[in-house]
């Protein structure tokens, strides 16, 4: 479940589902929903750029993405594949005339942005889509929510904390679980809006399976006993992107 099922504009959670557009985790329809609201509500569409700013320090090692030489004959393919008909040159300058052609003209568009905004956050066609993954976390009746991209391959995750306050003399611990066994503590969670923390060697792949995360509050310098000893103020698990 991504944060933008609880938390939708009836439930003033708007800045989360621009953060989870940006991140791209929303599912096709939340997508679609939100990019009309983008071309309809400046307010909205701020807040996506916000985020895009927000988020882009996590990105900020990968370099950037030249698309395949395939990428373009394709989208030609699709546009113009009909353009030439039985009715022959007379179809075709039709087509410049079609309401319906100059609409899926306009969704190729949009979905050519999508792509241009996404790309930061997402591996080249060349590495395993597992390979960065992405995760919301947050809980019932806690403010606390943090946005997760994992990066197998530097063997990091980077945090963005969204919402919530640790208290004076508290720390969050994040902690991984796979499956029915107990949690791993994967660190105190420093402090800040963006951050980076290192994943052991051993817990790697465990977390590329699908493990859980989960964010316990802790007395500061975390948990005195290996195992969360607070309230979970927040879980979620990672998705591929």
């Amino acid at each position: 479940m991504t944060l933008a099922e609880d938390n939708g504009p009836e439930h003033g959670g708007d800045d989360i589902v621009a953060a989870e557009y940006v991140l791209g985790v929303l599912t096709a329809n939340e997508r679609s929903q939100a990019a009309a609201r983008i071309d309809n509500e400046p307010g909205f569409a701020r807040l996506v750029d916000r985020w895009e700013v927000h988020l882009s320090p996590l990105a900020s090692a990968y370099p950037e993405v030249t698309p395949p030489e395939t990428v373009k004959p394709a989208i030609d393919r699709r546009l113009f594949s009909g353009a030439i008909t039985a009715s022959g040159p007379a179809a075709s300058s039709s087509l410049w005339s079609s309401l319906a052609f100059w609409r899926g003209l306009a969704a190729v568009a949009v979905a050519a942005l999508a792509l241009y905004v996404a790309v930061p956050y997402m591996a080249p066609p060349a590495v395993a889509p597992q390979e960065r993954m992405v995760a919301s976390l947050a809980a019932d009746g806690s403010d606390v929510k943090y946005m997760i991209m994992y990066d197998e391959r530097a063997g990091e995750i980077g945090l963005s904390h969204v919402a919530g306050e640790r208290g004076a003399g508290k720390d969050f611990e994040l902690w991984m679980i796979e499956g029915t066994n107990a949690p791993v503590s994967m660190g105190v969670i420093p402090t800040g809006t963006t951050m980076k923390m290192p994943v052991k060697e051993d817990m790697r792949q465990k977390l590329a399976a699908g493990a859980v995360l989960a964010i316990s509050l802790e007395p500061q310098g975390g948990s005195p006993t290996g195992l969360p000893t607070g309230p979970v103020v927040a879980a979620g698990d990672l998705r591929n992107i």
